[in-house]
């Protein structure tokens, strides 16, 4: 088959042409995913389009013979997945799920068009709706798939471009769902929302769990984590009309798996803001010791307040901070423990460390402490459909998790190192407490841990808060993470004004009271190890790992050995890594 030129792609610009602004549009359009697939999740009230058999992938033979034999009616289908020639000569493609006008987005080129100024015997009659519940996952380029479908003028086709497609073939072509991001930007995405807090907590783990089973787990985390994350994919490339995580968990539980899923992505937000109060009162504290870190936290709602009533557009911008704060931090500890000579906090000296497991409730809370750092699954379907060439999505997912794994490993590793057993929960709050240190790198990076959790604590309850808008009825339901993106870009005259009324007054209590009930559960649960280890071992393991996995199960109504093993090993690291938080924060 003759291949299109490798700069050519239908819907975007050309790779090769991508710029530092255009990453940077990636880059802030990824941060309204992150933010409108916990809300979509939320909030999605949208009609169920598989509460009926024609939607169950074993009813769509009736309804391809009904398209076939009725041609003259639209299909549901083709808006979003246009037609296939059922003859041989190709046809334009038509442009498939329409996208949301999402901000910082690029132009895409219009697709082209194929003119015809006369008909012949071959040209086709009828077209084939293709069933879109029954194709797998996508393999091939998108380059490759537009071949069997669009005629560019000048460019010479092949007669084997021109023979009738295969069943095989047939199922093998993949939707353009009109994606922007290429495989470079999207896995500069993928990276930048693995890579978080957690880190931060990685030696500590190391410490409860001893060089050989940390080991083994931050490996075999990333494992799962990774094959949990194209299981989401596959699913949502697989069909359509599935736009977040909450339209995967209908299709394979049922329209009430909604509210489950709410509760969890709730708490599991809720338990991010609780934890960057706590990051911004610890640093702070390391930094001017003269008060608590309770004190910092009651001081820090006068400046958190005010934050979470920016607008979206504006938060995606600070959160660069957490980006630079992030590899400021891994190069800092680095610096430090090769620049020093002597214990503690040597990398040419290491500190007194344990081969195996010292104490098995501490091993619960390494399970929780390692799982925190590969969370983010709530935003991996629209990732995937962001691409321009979905097909990609696997060998880009392997690669964000290498890193991210690799990154993971060399700080708990480099952090055991230099201080072993005695670790503090935070590798960062050792930065100024240790001497023989560059007093100078080690201030900056933690006065970036201050502003870090004060930037994004407004971009992490966005949507929390939108969701209880939604269930108070102060705003409107949305159906999907772009719908969200889309929204939150428009100009709307009476948020800024906050018009004294009665919904102008709950709006402006619900966003403060969450911001209190955050600072409040900061303070009675100031164990930064405790609150992560509860969001890895609680909300990452559910939704990341035992979540994805079971939807595979009950979607293909088989479960392999290694689905079935892996959903008994998480549930059982699940339940053993919530119950010691709990024994960790009560202590």
């Amino acid at each position: 088959m003759t291949s299109l030129p490798t700069t050519f792609m239908v819907g975007s610009a050309s790779s090769g042409g991508q710029s530092v602004r255009d990453a940077i549009a990636s880059y802030r359009r990824a941060q309204y995913l992150v933010a409108g697939s916990a809300v979509a999740s939320v909030s999605d009230e949208s009609a169920d389009p598989f509460d009926d058999e024609e939607a169950d992938i074993g009813g769509q033979e009736e309804e391809e013979e009904e398209q076939a034999a009725h041609p003259a009616r639209p299909s549901s289908d083709v808006g979003f997945i246009g037609e296939f020639d059922w003859d041989e000569t190709p046809v334009e493609e038509e442009p498939t799920t329409p996208r949301a006008n999402l901000p910082f987005s690029r132009k895409a080129f219009p697709s082209p068009r194929t003119q015809s100024s006369e008909r012949t015997e071959r040209t086709p009659l009828l077209r084939k709706s293709i069933s879109f519940t029954k194709l797998p996952h996508p393999r091939r380029p998108s380059t490759a798939a537009n071949n069997d479908s669009l005629a560019i003028p000048g460019h010479t086709i092949s007669s084997a471009t021109l023979r009738r497609p295969s069943a095989a073939s047939t199922r093998s072509m993949k939707y353009n769902y009109g994606g922007q991001s290429t495989f470079g930007q999207t896995l500069f995405n993928s990276i930048a929302i693995l890579l978080g807090i957690g880190m931060l907590s990685e030696p500590l783990a190391f410490a409860y769990a001893g060089w050989g089973m940390g080991s083994i787990l931050i490996v075999f985390y990333g494992f799962i984590s990774c094959y949990t994350a194209k299981i989401l994919a596959g699913i949502i490339l697989s069909d359509p009309r599935l736009r977040s995580y909450a339209d995967i968990g209908r299709k394979a539980f049922g329209p009430r798996s909604t509210v489950v899923i709410s509760i969890l992505f709730c708490l599991e937000l809720f338990a991010v803001s609780v934890i960057l109060v706590t990051l911004y009162a610890d640093s702070l504290h390391s930094l001017i010791p003269r008060y608590s870190s309770d004190t910092y936290k009651v001081w820090g709602i006068f400046l958190l307040i005010p934050t979470v009533f920016l607008p979206l557009s504006l938060l995606s911008i600070t959160s660069v901070l957490g980006i630079v704060s992030t590899v400021l931090v891994v190069a800092v500890i680095l610096i430090d423990g090769v620049s020093k000579t002597e214990s503690p906090g040597s990398l040419w000296s290491p500190a007194d460390t344990s081969l195996g497991i010292d104490n098995w409730n501490h091993l619960g809370i390494a399970f929780g402490l390692f799982m925190a750092g590969f969370s983010g699954h709530a935003v991996i379907p629209s990732l995937a459909r962001d691409m321009v060439d979905p097909s990609q999505f696997d060998k880009m997912i392997n690669w964000a998790f290498v890193v991210a794994t690799s990154i993971y490993a060399l700080i708990g590793a480099a952090g055991y190192f230099m201080f072993g057993n005695s670790v503090s929960a935070e590798i960062s709050m050792e930065l100024l407490g240790t001497p023989g240190y560059n007093a100078a790198i080690n201030e900056a990076a933690l006065w970036m841990l201050v502003l870090s959790p004060l930037s994004k604590f407004a971009l992490t309850t966005q949507p929390l808060n939108t969701a209880i808008q939604i269930l108070l009825g102060l705003d409107s339901p949305v159906g999907s993470p772009e719908d969200l993106a889309a929204k939150m870009t428009e100009s709307r005259s009476e948020t800024p004004r906050m018009r004294v009324t009665l919904r102008g007054a709950l709006f402006v209590v619900q966003r403060v009271g969450v911001t209190l009930l955050s600072v409040a559960v900061s303070i009675l649960v100031p164990e930064f190890s405790a609150a992560m280890a509860f969001l890895g071992s609680f909300s990452a393991f559910v939704l990341c790992v035992i979540g994805p996995v079971a939807a595979k199960v009950a979607i293909n109504g088989r479960c392999g050995m290694l689905d079935g093993l892996l959903m008994a090993v998480a549930v059982v690291m699940a339940v053993w890594g919530t119950w010691a938080a709990f024994l960790e924060a009560e202590a």
